[in-house]
């Protein structure tokens, strides 16, 4: 039975700058990750977004990020410690005054970009990032890569005392070590909505990927990140919906 919860980044915009089909990928998800200004969104955009996932009763995760408007939050910037620390507590803050005045709240943490990818691979990065979640709230789980090997980033969760959800995703490829293939790389991102779809069945069965040197990869994982920033990706996440119901119902 399927237990993978679809989570999706959302509320991208930025002023008079559309991004994503938010209203239109809402209905099928479980999760929002909400920006929160540093890589994305500004507060108008940050309200309107909160109050499209009450409607739809989605839970609501902070997306934190270096701050970097400009890239996009996909440059990799050189943060102590205890910047990246500050900068966790200060976009979480954000967004929980938002849900706030809405009558929600944030459910779960989880960093965009370069800072996600950063802290997978760079212990300290990631120590900086849990102690954030951890003193801001333990009761937050916080989102990260599924690899092949999570034995590492547990053992730190659990020093922390943190709930960790261990994340795949549908539209990536991976290399061998279970981390996903640099966007530089002819396919890394999938297009094909039959791949996508396929992918996350196969994941939601727990059954290995092929990884880009021909090996099996075995992911476990709690949540599956989608995509819904175009009509195609939109559709390809209502049948990954319709899948996983299916699923469920097996």
């Amino acid at each position: 039975m399927n237990g993978l919860l679809l989570n999706c980044d959302i509320g991208e915009s930025f002023g008079a700058w559309t991004m994503g089909l938010d209203a239109e990928v809402m209905p099928f998800i479980d999760c929002a990750n909400i920006a929160c200004g540093f890589h994305a969104s500004d507060p108008s955009v940050m309200r309107k977004t909160v109050a499209l996932a009450v409607e739809h009763g989605v839970r609501i995760g902070a997306h934190t990020a270096y701050q970097d408007l400009v890239g996009f939050g996909r440059r990799s910037m050189d943060c102590t410690p205890q910047e990246v620390e500050d900068l966790m507590l200060y976009q979480i803050g954000a967004l929980e005054a938002i849900c706030r005045s809405q009558s929600t709240r944030v459910s779960y943490i989880k960093p965009h970009g370069a800072l996600y990818q950063d802290m997978m691979r760079k212990p300290a990065t990631l120590r900086a990032v849990m102690s954030a979640v951890a003193k801001y709230d333990r009761q937050l789980p916080l989102m990260l890569m599924s690899t092949r090997d999570n034995r590492q980033a547990q053992a730190i969760g659990d020093e922390f005392g943190i709930s960790l959800w261990f994340e795949a995703f549908a539209d990536r490829a991976y290399d061998a070590a279970g981390f996903l293939v640099s966007r530089s790389l002819p396919g890394a991102v999938h297009h094909d909505s039959e791949i996508i779809v396929n992918q996350a069945i196969t994941l939601a069965r727990g059954e290995p990927l092929l990884a880009s040197d021909g090996s099996a990869l075995p992911l476990q994982a709690q949540t599956l990140c989608v995509h819904g920033d175009n009509a195609s990706s939109v559709a390809a996440v209502k049948r990954i919906r319709e899948a996983f119901d299916t699923l469920g119902q097996a």
